[in-house]
């Protein structure tokens, strides 16, 4: 009765490669949103969210409108977290990314909400009109909307988005450290020592502060003697 053959294993190269592939992709697809999100979320913040008519003694009606950081300046400022939190997650591993990536959907989260609930605020139209008429009980009538906090909140939620791909992919993606030590340490290259024969190599050691005497000496298996 003949051995049956054992099966044949595939390969673990491809399922590696494509593991990498995935990693990087969705690197750049966080990047990406969330360096969009935060840079769309800061400039809509900045223009004219809403406007309405308030009334001036001596002069009648006049338009008066506020921008998204006089009505709420969470969203902006929670787009900078986000830009911070984008760098940070490269710079540290394991739970301190889990915890940075959180922060950077919450932020996304947060700047979304604050954008819709800003939408429909008077009190800084209500401000405005104070200002225009001197009357600090002034209020304002014909509230107009523009589409600018629904774009923040639409910049906002690609920051979330960003904080969720960090949250499922960001344990298999790269962090600034790599090319340190795990003490932290950078890694010292190792030279080899001058070769006495050739003199090129004797006068670049001279370069480097080094003594290719001693180099050679210790090459030699000469060790150096010692006082007392």
């Amino acid at each position: 009765m003949s051995a049956v053959p054992p099966t044949p294993r595939a390969p673990a190269e491809p399922a590696a490669r494509a593991a990498r592939g995935g990693g990087r992709r969705s690197l750049a697809a966080a990047l990406l949103l969330g360096a969009l999100g935060s840079t769309v979320v800061l400039i809509a913040s900045g223009q004219t969210w809403t406007s309405a008519t308030a009334a001036v003694a001596g002069i009648g009606a006049r338009t008066v409108d506020a921008d998204g950081q006089s009505v709420t300046g969470v969203p902006a400022a929670l787009a900078v977290v986000a830009l911070a939190a984008l760098v940070a997650v490269f710079a540290v591993r394991g739970a301190g990314r889990v915890l940075v990536s959180a922060l950077l959907a919450l932020s996304g989260a947060g700047a979304a909400l604050a954008s819709v609930l800003g939408a429909n605020d008077r009190a800084a139209l209500d401000e405005q009109a104070a200002q225009v008429s001197g009357d600090l009980a002034a209020t304002v009538t014909g509230l107009t909307r523009t589409a600018w906090p629904y774009v923040t909140a639409g910049g906002a939620l690609l920051i979330l988005a960003a904080g969720l791909l960090a949250l499922r992919f960001g344990g298999s993606w790269p962090g600034m450290g790599g090319k340190y030590e795990r003490a932290g340490s950078p890694r010292t290259p190792t030279r080899k020592p001058a070769d006495p024969e050739r003199p090129e190599e004797l006068w670049k050691a001279l370069d480097r502060g080094e003594d290719p005497t001693r180099e050679s000496d210790t090459r030699e298996g000469e060790a150096p003697t010692r006082e007392g």
